[in-house]
């Protein structure tokens, strides 16, 4: 009780101790994890982090960095031993300042990502990172494993977007690197060490964040395609008619349409034929929602002409927009509805995309003939979200035994292709001893090099990441 009371007492914010209290912050939101804690903390100010921070060396514990507790991978999640200290970010939620000329905010770690969105928005702006839990996930954890989403094509991912970070290090330390600049050679680069780590080497407690001219109109269309080489060809395509206007260029399986019908039945799919394959293709236009239209009117046009298309449904306004984009984000609430699966986060070049899911499609059914292929993700940056769900759900329970046998003939034809088995998701503890096992020997010293050198207690987030 002793060590608790000097915990609560060194800094200005929430201790939380009671095992119902912090039970929703030792658990992931798949509910795949589950650890221990001595504590959750909830610091109001940065000074409150180095506190905290500060405490846990002195005690021997070590810490948890957590935002929204959105993650995929688990990262933000304690391990089994209950000698950590989960440091919540939410209560630090402060936007500092919004500078529109500079076209940049700054803002603390807590805010939620949907939030910053809407306030660049107020401010005539647009800050573009979106993904699917964007209403309860945090800028800090979106930056702690680099989250892309869905405008990676256009805008980049997290990292692309943040010009600087203000870091509580290990030792206890603020390194200010809130700098609005575009350019700036004048040392190695620390925040890109930090952006992606997922707090295995300090904990980001606020961002300097890139914004954007506003767009006029966003529109977007559902295309049918035969196979994905069409899918690849048409991407080629788009890029070439629209040019910087092209955000979003998303891939979606015949048997991803049938999962959401399956789990969401009320969906309403606006194509009438059905296909192998289907793409979603957005465009941002700075005139208006005419001069949108017509660009994708004139891209399907000639996609219809070259027989890389064989239907498509065009938005006609901004809520049939919203509404076409709700059918791609809801597919993992779906899965999730639809009981055990298993989950890949992977990228390969675009090129080799085609002959990556029909080759590596055919070795896992082969070997596996109860796997259902659910099989999309954002075909224009080359991040696939390639999971297989059981045919039946008599079979869920049992079909994570498969898991490391599947993991296998994934990461093995990903790496073949020059992949990688994370794209935007994480290490966390899901991935972490497969990626030791993919990296060459130079990569995994300089790896730990990096780590004993920011991290040598080794007391951030341990067990975490390629040498958590």
């Amino acid at each position: 009780m002793a060590l608790l009371n000097s915990l609560r007492d060194c800094f200005s914010g929430r201790l939380l101790s009671e095992s119902t209290e912090m039970a929703p912050f030792l658990t992931d939101w798949r509910h795949k994890w589950r650890g221990n804690a001595f504590a959750v903390a909830q610091p109001y100010t940065t000074n409150d982090v180095v506190k905290i921070v500060r405490w846990c060396i002195d005690n021997g514990f070590s810490i948890v960095p957590q935002g929204g507790n959105t993650g995929m991978s688990g990262a933000a999640t304690p391990d089994q031993q209950g000698t950590t200290v989960v440091l919540s970010l939410a209560r630090m939620n402060r936007v500092r300042v919004i500078d529109p000329i500079n076209n940049t905010m700054t803002v603390e770690a807590g805010c939620i990502l949907q939030t910053l969105q809407e306030l660049a928005k107020d401010s005539d702006r647009l800050f573009p990172l979106s993904l699917s839990a964007e209403g309860s996930c945090m800028i800090g954890g979106n930056l702690a494993t680099n989250a892309g989403g869905v405008g990676v094509l256009r805008y980049g991912n997290a990292r692309d977007l943040c010009l600087g970070l203000e870091v509580v290090t290990a030792d206890g330390e603020i390194w200010d690197g809130l700098r609005g600049l575009r350019k700036d050679n004048s040392g190695y680069d620390l925040r890109d060490l930090f952006i992606g780590s997922e707090g295995t080497l300090g904990i980001i407690t606020a961002a300097t964040l890139k914004l954007f001219p506003l767009p006029k109109a966003t529109l977007c269309a559902w295309a049918a395609i035969g196979t994905v080489e069409n899918a690849t060809e048409l991407l080629q395509l788009a890029q070439s008619h629209a040019g910087a206007k092209l955000t979003a260029f998303e891939l979606l399986s015949q048997d991803c349409v049938d999962l959401l019908r399956e789990q969401m039945p009320s969906s309403r799919w606006p194509l009438s034929q059905a296909s192998d394959w289907y793409v979603l293709i957005e465009v941002s236009d700075n005139v208006d929602e005419a001069n949108a239209a017509s660009t994708l009117e004139s891209l399907l046009e000639t996609a219809f002409e070259q027989a890389l298309v064989t239907d498509a449904a065009i938005a006609t306004n901004l809520s049939q927009t919203r509404d076409f984009w709700a059918l791609r984000e809801n597919m993992g609430e779906a899965q999730a509805k639809a009981g055990k699966n298993i989950k890949h986060d992977i990228s390969v070049p675009i090129s080799k995309f085609a002959a990556f899911i029909r080759e590596t499609n055919a070795k896992v059914t082969n070997a596996f003939s109860e796997a259902r292929m659910i099989v999309f993700g954002h075909l224009g940056d080359g991040n696939l979200h390639y999971n297989i769900s059981p045919k039946t759900s008599e079979r869920g329970e049992s079909f994570s035994e498969i898991e490391p046998a599947v993991n296998r003939i994934v990461h093995d034809a990903v790496i073949a292709c020059a992949g990688s088995i994370s794209a935007e998701h994480g290490l966390g503890v899901l991935r972490a001893a497969e990626a030791r096992r993919y990296k060459s020997d130079v990569e995994m010293k300089l790896q730990r090099a990096i780590k004993q050198a920011l991290d040598p207690r080794g007391m951030m987030n341990p067990g975490k990441g390629i040498v958590g």
